[in-house]
């Protein structure tokens, strides 16, 4: 009984992955980072080891730090020969509520700055590097080399 490229027993003999999305910013592809655990043959110590994938996402559904199903498939492009086959887990990082309108926040009145817990703070008062002052009036002769004994 010959098999045909289409049936079950075929796409079942597939590589599939899971991974973590740390791309999505290109139309309908998605760059999945997949870490494998494996034994150094000498050393005898488990090392972790990192590869990337791009794969198909064609509903452009997956987000970034989502943990994804990906399946080994025809070549796509030059470099996708993976496709996203499910969202095995959504990021805790979930897009805002479209329903809910972000109120606008004030801006900082001129010459503050406001720190992390929203209190502003006058920019004179910030760490930093102070501000450049005014040259002396006399600059010219600062920077003229001095006459020493000759």
């Amino acid at each position: 009984m010959a098999q045909t490229p289409g049936s079950t027993d075929a796409r079942a003999q597939r590589k599939t992955r899971v991974g973590v999305v740390v791309s999505n910013r290109m139309t309908k592809t998605i760059v999945v980072r997949v870490e494998q655990l494996v034994r150094h043959p000498k050393y005898n110590r488990v090392i972790s080891h990192t590869s990337k994938f791009k794969a198909h996402d064609e509903a452009q559904s997956a987000a970034i730090g989502d943990r994804v199903k990906i399946m080994e498939t025809r070549p796509i492009s030059r470099d996708k020969r993976w496709r996203l086959v499910e969202i095995v887990e959504r990021a805790s990082t979930a897009p805002p509520v479209p329903d809910q309108e972000a109120a606008p926040q004030p801006r900082p009145s001129r010459g503050t700055r406001q720190r992390r817990g929203g209190e502003e703070v006058p920019t004179a008062q910030l760490e930093g590097k102070p501000r450049r002052k005014a040259a002396p009036a006399d600059a010219a002769s600062m920077h003229a080399p001095e006459a020493g004994p000759s």
